[in-house]
């Protein structure tokens, strides 16, 4: 099995994704996609797994380019428009898709949709890593939703490293998990029926190790559910 991870831009994130993936399955093989490698890579894979990162450039969605806390070395536009081609391309080969953070905006943007530039002050003390450690806080998972149907629980808490987070929602889209803030927290298809396998979230699951965080259903459940529907993919 092997599963499409978009590079976050630093080697030592990207291992914290493989480590995720992976888990103790040996049978999981994780294939780095970028700008910079070929785009071909894709068709090797059977799963897509889009990665946290820098900002997306503000064009792709209608936003401004001086908002507060843009990007001081500017944004990775090549970046966000290979990740977009290889997210429609993953949809249109029926592969499941699994959106981390920056991950999540993306899809959010390829379904038309728009996004909090920055969250304030208020929401940047929720919700932003600024001392380079996560913050954390709590995470309600709305009933009825295949996130609910995975973690098979309501509440939980959850890391967090974002200062920006979906406005308007993308076409097709629905919520699944919001934190006390009202900050939309994982999105996934608001009609599942014939659309391949998608679920993003706005924390970051790959690393919640390092908070210490108990709640695994926030990230070892979502893990496990993804790569059995990848398993399930190659079967068919």
């Amino acid at each position: 099995m092997r599963i499409g991870l978009t590079y976050t831009g630093s080697e030592e994130k990207h291992q914290n994704y493989v480590r995720w993936l992976k888990g103790q399955d040996e049978g999981v093989e994780v294939i780095r996609l970028s700008a910079a490698e070929s785009p071909e890579l894709l068709q090797q894979c059977d799963g897509l797994v889009l990665s946290g990162g820098v900002d997306i450039e503000p064009s792709l969605y209608g936003g401004r380019f001086d908002y507060e806390k843009a990007p001081l070395n500017g944004w990775q536009k090549d970046r966000d428009l290979f990740e977009q081609s290889v997210l429609l391309a993953a949809w249109d080969a029926g592969l499941p898709v699994l959106g981390v953070c920056r991950g999540l905006q993306l899809i959010n943007v390829s379904c038309r949709g728009t996004l909090v530039q920055d969250l304030g002050a208020a929401g940047d003390e929720v919700h932003e890593n600024v001392t380079g450690m996560d913050k954390r806080h709590p995470v309600r998972v709305l009933e009825g939703t295949l996130l609910a149907n995975i973690t098979g629980r309501q509440r939980g808490e959850a890391n967090s490293a974002h200062h920006q987070a979906i406005d308007r929602l993308g076409e097709g889209l629905r919520v699944n998990s919001l934190a006390a803030d009202g900050t939309i927290e994982g999105i996934e298809w608001a009609e599942g029926d014939g659309r391949p396998f998608m679920i993003a979230v706005q924390w970051h699951p790959e690393r919640m190790f390092t908070n210490n965080l108990a709640d695994t259903f926030l990230y070892k459940e979502i893990r496990d559910r993804y790569v059995q529907e990848v398993r399930s993919k190659l079967k068919k």
